[in-house]
């Protein structure tokens, strides 16, 4: 009778499991970076991060985690791309800025889905 049960147990948690992962993965991905390079107004040394975003529709708000704890923020607009292989960082060159490149487009092939995000405009020359 007491296996009866924690098999029950087992296979239900078992099944809730996937279930879990697949939610907490909707909104998120990675973002590597070889070099040092800029989101908002932060400047990210190279590594691997986690991005996150909240918002529906096109419009999100954009979160940049290191070790769960957020670096920095920005806003952006998710988009649909169908045609994505592989992931893939679009960096844009900065004027004035202490990194000398600027994250514009993170791709997420697995979703296929890009993330533009809304270039800073406070370090650029009038």
């Amino acid at each position: 009778m007491k296996w009866g049960k924690y098999l029950t147990l087992i296979m239900a948690f078992a099944m809730l499991l996937p279930v879990s992962a697949l939610a907490r993965e909707k909104n998120q991905g990675q973002l590597k970076l070889y070099d040092p390079a800029q989101i908002g107004s932060t400047v990210l040394k190279a590594g691997t991060y986690t991005v996150r975003w909240t918002g529906s529709g096109p419009q999100v708000q954009v979160n940049v985690l290191k070790n769960k704890e957020t670096v920095a923020t920005t806003t952006g607009t998710l988009k649909d791309e169908s045609n994505l292989h592989q992931d893939a960082v679009v960096l844009n060159k900065t004027n004035g800025s202490a990194a000398s490149e600027e994250v514009a487009e993170i791709d997420f092939a697995s979703r296929k889905q890009a993330l533009v995000l809304t270039p800073d405009t406070s370090n650029q020359n009038r």
